[in-house]
């Protein structure tokens, strides 16, 4: 497979939320070191733990910093904005990185009820990320009503987040497809990506399908290491269905003095029992399973922990596990 990472600018307790983004930029120069594929970064809006809400700004910075990795969106969240407006912002990023940029789109909305009010966006609102898309590619290749500048001299890579209907949509479409979470582990996800992959209509960008699965990896000495490395993350995510705010990073430490509700720890617990951490040798069993479920043609990690050289260290291993 092919080996990617997506970063999520991570805010940490106790740390300037400005770090968020000078970290992402420093790990996609390290990345780039390591010889990974593509290094892609997320939208998030009003999220405490998450510095990034504009991929295309990141992405700038980014680019500026490598100089031959891809670099991409996991993603811009198509609800959220205008199909010229993305289609603009990454042919200027093509242009100023040529033949480096991939656009992921998704369709998720807001994370709270507040934030999809701040948004312009509303639960019950008409889905129109079909429409979107397909007027958006439209746009990158430069036939749709209007002509975005700078054109385009080759085409700008789309792939869809395969969030709700996202896989069906990408199968119609002859995208790529990005699949993460939980469902990757289930019958469900692999029975989605058999129906993408036997639904798939060929188009000019791809001859064939195309599936990236992302989900954290996180590699240590031995299981245990990486299984406290991966305690923040799931920790947060914890937090966030019982609090409805996703927080930053917390240190080990800080998680362990604190009182733990019989539901978070039961949460936490289920999230690192599934989590692909350890050994380089447990890591390795566990992607090898994953590869023989999904097919894959491409593992994109998203792996974050609280402790930044843990989190280089954990790069680094990934990389010498998948050649």
């Amino acid at each position: 497979m092919r080996l990617s990472l997506l970063d999520r600018s991570r805010t940490r307790a106790g740390h300037p939320e400005r770090e968020g983004l000078t970290g992402s930029v420093e790990r996609a120069v390290n990345a780039e070191r390591l010889g990974y594929d593509r290094f892609w970064v997320a939208e998030h809006h009003a999220v405490p733990g998450i510095a990034s809400g504009s991929p295309a700004v990141l992405l700038a910075a980014i680019g500026a910093h490598t100089e031959s990795i891809r670099i991409g969106s996991g993603g811009v969240m198509l609800p959220n904005h205008q199909p010229l407006v993305v289609a603009e912002q990454f042919l200027m990023l093509d242009a100023l990185f040529p033949g480096r940029v991939d656009l992921g789109v998704g369709r998720s909305l807001g994370f709270t009820a507040a934030v999809r009010r701040a948004l312009r966006h509303e639960l019950d609102a008409a889905d129109t990320f079909e429409d979107d898309l397909d007027e958006l590619r439209h746009l990158l290749d430069g036939e749709a009503a209007v002509t975005a500048h700078p054109a385009a001299t080759a085409p700008v890579p789309v792939s869809v987040l395969a969030t709700g209907q996202g896989m069906q949509i990408a199968a119609r479409a002859g995208l790529p497809v990005v699949v993460g979470g939980p469902i990757l582990m289930k019958d469900a996800g692999r029975e989605a990506i058999e129906a993408y992959r036997r639904d798939f209509r060929p188009s000019k960008q791809a001859a064939d399908p195309y599936i990236t699965i992302s989900l954290d990896v996180t590699v240590a000495d031995d299981d245990a290491t990486a299984r406290e490395l991966a305690l923040p993350e799931a920790w947060a995510m914890a937090r966030s269905r019982q609090t409805g705010e996703f927080p930053p990073l917390e240190p080990v430490e800080s998680i362990r003095a604190q009182p733990w509700t019989s539901q978070v720890r039961h949460r936490v617990e289920s999230s690192l029992d599934s989590a692909v951490a350890g050994s380089p040798r447990t890591v390795r069993r566990m992607l090898d399973d994953l590869a023989a479920r999904t097919g894959a043609d491409e593992l994109m990690a998203s792996t974050s922990t609280y402790d930044r050289e843990a989190l280089l260290a954990s790069d680094a291993a990934l990389r010498d596990l998948v050649g």
